[in-house]
């Protein structure tokens, strides 16, 4: 009793610990940030520059813009990027990266959908851009750098592809010539080197930089369960502040301005990161740079940097210097980032998909997806057989969890014997219990610990299905096009059956539209609760009854491909635990566990038990009054008997010789009366001994009373 009521206690906490989390963020999600910029300080610094030393900052540091759309925002001379994997432009005035598709992803599932836009110009509501170039030292003097309005000129390439690279020039007309030569491979990694040469006759020392900067990030209301901000990795440790915490960065008094700095001695990138995509700068492997988050002030409008200040460059006259690094803008493929890591050398380049905290599982978990997707072909699919795989490997785990649900089991009536006997007494009871499992070898928490291991298991796979872009617009089968998005048929309109189409997903109604895949979520997981008997305790008893139907509402809006694993999962899980017990001697009564859910709620099977307990102490109290009433009888009929036995056979000659009719009529009364006596004999039968016998003395009764008054017809 007390075992299994700890394993339910257990699975029970775990299960409503997660749902109050599901919950709350389905009904409350955080709020989006708000941005009050700090008030403006009168100093000599330049804006963006944490330094704060007059003319020092990177030029083209934000200033306040009047927005425009995308299209005028793309106007002027360009330079086009075409690859297998994106396309966009580089815009020569200023040289910056800013207009990037992804052309393997699209916004929706509709042919004419577009491809996701990843890169944005900076006069725009959403920009989003990379840039880069050079800054004074530290109390040099005046030098003419490139800025955001510079008119680069192409000097080699007319398209940016895998194959030829474009160099972009231009001469400040001091004496410096800067170049900027842009590659990029086949997917999503840009190679950028930098040049200078001087033609003056001074040494001249510069700072190259690069920097990304995007206006407002995604809400964090969709990012509560996974990583959305700043990103950077800094020897080998990750720093990932949300835009919430980019805000709350330390004032700069220079500025006006907020940042932070991050110190790269010689392994490290920075960057931005939504669910599926991302803008990171690299530094080449072993090189060190100075990296920094910042919140420039623009208006009331926050925006967002990450920029790495490269070590300063000293160019001898007559001489030249150059310096490369790397930006990536695109997916986060899980092979994709892995390749980056052995190829280029980014330290823990696949750390910037959000794993969490059993990252030591999600990984793996990941790659095993990803190497199953490759042999099966679909991901639905592939998350059953993942599924299995996973409920393979711990099976052991289950198999001793369910022997010790199955023993403890078995031990139930005698559980029941202990608390009938000792009562209230929980010390005698405990002590009892105590003595039974080590009589029968059992432990009570075997049972717990392998449902404590498989927890993080279980949860591993549920992030490695949310996080991964892997997911994103995979069709199962049937109407599942698309296994992150929820299952798009509803009960409403009985699955498409009637003439109108489901809520819309951003109305309330929506959380009670579920389709297909979350009922059959909350019916396999009510069917494995059924293995069961109900809980004895009311309270639990309703909490378990309603766990599955509540849980198939709140998952319905989920990712259907997380969904369907749900549903993978209770399966094998019913059919385990289903077969274990049966090889144990359990008598899995199913059939009936599932009639008497309708039958009765829960708690009545308490209140029928006190009701029979009151009835039999009522029948036993009769019995007991009709028995000793039958004794008093007899007893009489015996003394009687026994005093007049001459007078008993005088009467009888007297009846035989008046006549017929005096004789049948007495002997009709005396069988009458034996006929009253007979009755009242098996009603006080049928209070103590049962109802059968007080019948079968009735018909005695009967018969003898007709055999008097045939006796008196002769």
């Amino acid at each position: 009793m007390g075992g299994d009521d700890q394993t339910k206690n257990l699975i029970l906490a775990a299960v409503l610990s997660m749902l109050i989390v599901l919950g709350w963020y389905q009904l409350f999600p955080p709020p989006e940030s708000t941005y009050e910029p700090p008030p403006a300080t009168a100093t000599g610094g330049a804006p963006g520059d944490p330094t704060g030393e007059p003319g020092s900052a990177e030029p083209g540091a934000p200033a306040p813009l009047d927005m425009v759309d995308r299209e005028k925002a793309l106007e002027g001379d360009r330079v086009l990027i075409e690859t297998p994997s994106v396309s966009g432009s580089i815009r020569l005035k200023g040289g910056r990266v800013d207009d990037l598709h992804l052309l393997d992803y699209k916004e929706t599932l509709e042919p004419d959908s577009d491809t996701i836009t990843l890169l944005h110009p900076e006069a725009t509501a959403v920009a989003h851009f990379i840039d880069h170039g050079w800054r004074r030292t530290e109390g040099a003097q005046e030098i003419a750098l490139p800025g955001p309005d510079t008119p680069w000129t192409v000097e080699s390439g007319e398209k940016l592809t895998p194959d030829s690279p474009v160099t972009l020039v231009w001469d400040n007309g001091g004496g410096l010539i800067f170049r900027r030569t842009i590659a990029i491979d086949a997917q999503y990694m840009f190679t950028v080197t930098q040049s200078v040469e001087n033609t003056t006759g001074d040494d001249v020392a510069l700072v190259p930089y690069g920097k990304i900067r995007r206006v407002e990030g995604p809400s964090a209301a969709i990012g509560w369960i996974l990583h959305i901000g700043a990103l950077a990795m800094v020897d080998g440790t990750l720093s990932d502040p949300d835009y919430d915490d980019l805000i709350d960065l330390a004032p700069d008094p220079e500025t006006g301005g907020r940042y932070q700095h991050l110190a790269v001695k010689e392994n490290g990138w920075l960057g931005f990161t939504d669910k599926s995509w991302m803008s990171i700068m690299i530094a080449k492997p072993g090189s060190s740079f100075d990296g920094y988050y910042r919140v420039p002030v623009l208006g009331t409008i926050p925006v967002y940097e990450a920029l790495m200040r490269q070590p300063a460059q000293k160019i001898a006259a007559g001489a030249s210097a150059d310096v490369t690094s790397h930006f990536f803008a695109g997916a986060k493929e899980l092979a994709t980032l892995r390749g980056y890591e052995d190829s280029i050398g980014v330290d823990r380049f696949i750390d910037a998909i959000d794993w969490g905290w059993f990252f030591f599982l999600t990984k793996p978990i990941a790659q095993l997806l990803a190497f199953v997707k490759g042999i099966v072909g679909n991901m639905g699919f592939s998350i059953i057989v993942l599924t299995l795989i996973i409920k393979a490997v711990l099976f052991p785990l289950a198999w001793k969890s369910y022997v010790s649900m199955s023993k403890m089991k078995k031990l139930q009536p005698e559980m029941m014997k202990i608390k009938e006997r000792v009562g209230d007494d929980r010390q005698k009871m405990q002590q009892e219990m105590m003595q039974l499992y080590k009589k029968e070898k059992v432990n009570p928490a075997s049972g717990c610990l392998p449902i404590l291991l498989q927890i993080p298991i279980f949860f591993s796979l549920y992030k490695v299905l949310y996080v991964t872009i892997e997911m994103r617009h995979e069709p199962f089968i049937w109407w599942i096009k698309d296994l992150s998005a929820p299952d798009p048929t509803s009960f409403i309109n009985l699955f498409g059956l009637l003439p109108w189409d489901a809520p819309d997903p951003t109305s309330f109604i929506a959380i009670f539209s579920i389709g297909v895949f979350p009922i059959l979520m909350g019916v396999t997981m009510w069917l494995q609760q059924k293995l069961n008997p109900a809980p004895t305790d009311a309270t639990q008893a309703m909490i378990f009854a309603w766990m599955p139907w509540v849980f198939m509402f709140m998952l319905g809006s989920f990712a259907s491909g997380l969904v369907i694993y749900w549903v993978a999962n209770n399966t094998i899980t019913f059919i385990q635990q289903y077969l274990i017990m049966r090889s144990q001697g359990v008598d899995v009564n199913l059939l009936g566990n599932i009639r008497s859910s309708f039958k009765r709620k829960p708690g009545d099977s308490k209140k029928d038990a006190d009701k029979q307990s009151s009835g039999k102490k009522d029948a036993d109290e009769k019995a007991k009054n009709a028995g000793s009433e039958t004794a008093g009888d007899a007893d009489d009929a015996t003394n009687a008997d026994t005093s007049s036995p001459a007078d008993g056979s005088e009467d009888a000659s007297d009846g035989g010789s008046v006549g017929g009719s005096n004789s049948g009529s007495d002997s009709g009364s005396d069988s009458g009366s034996d006929d009253n006596t007979t009755k009242n004999a098996g009603t006080g039968g049928a209070r103590k001994g049962g109802k059968g016998k007080g019948r079968s003395r009735r018909r005695k009764g009967r018969s003898s009373g007709n055999s008097g008054r045939s006796g008196g017809g002769v």
